[in-house]
């Protein structure tokens, strides 16, 4: 997608600090970190969100989580950590492209929000 902010992001058109990178997924710094590690897993490949997915996209989105696990070890916060799928609007999704957020480093407490 031409104007997606995370598309532009793959297109090196916005910069991002750069964590992982796959052949299917691309890991960043969070801007507005909420936790000391703050990482987005981004698919390479648009999907604009979790509701819009489709039976395909399944190994894509478990790609990602994959990817996250991969960063949490390196980052040495597999004593917790929290994947999220914001979806939609009224869950906090501002960016529509496919995300997930890998948030740790300092205790997390349920419920979220």
């Amino acid at each position: 997608m031409i104007d997606c902010l995370f598309c532009r992001i793959l297109r090196n058109e916005i910069p991002a600090k750069k964590i992982y990178e796959d052949e299917h997924t691309f890991a960043f710094e969070d801007i507005n970190p909420q936790a000391p590690t703050h990482v987005l897993i981004i698919p390479k490949r648009h999907v604009r969100g979790l509701k819009e997915a489709t039976p395909e996209d399944a190994e894509l989105i478990g790609r990602c989580h994959l990817a996250a696990a991969h960063i949490a070890r390196q980052r040495g916060i597999e004593d917790g950590y929290r994947t999220v799928l914001n979806v939609g609007p009224q869950a906090g999704q501002s960016v529509f492209h496919l995300h997930v957020h890998l948030l740790g480093g300092r205790s997390l407490h349920w419920p979220p929000g």
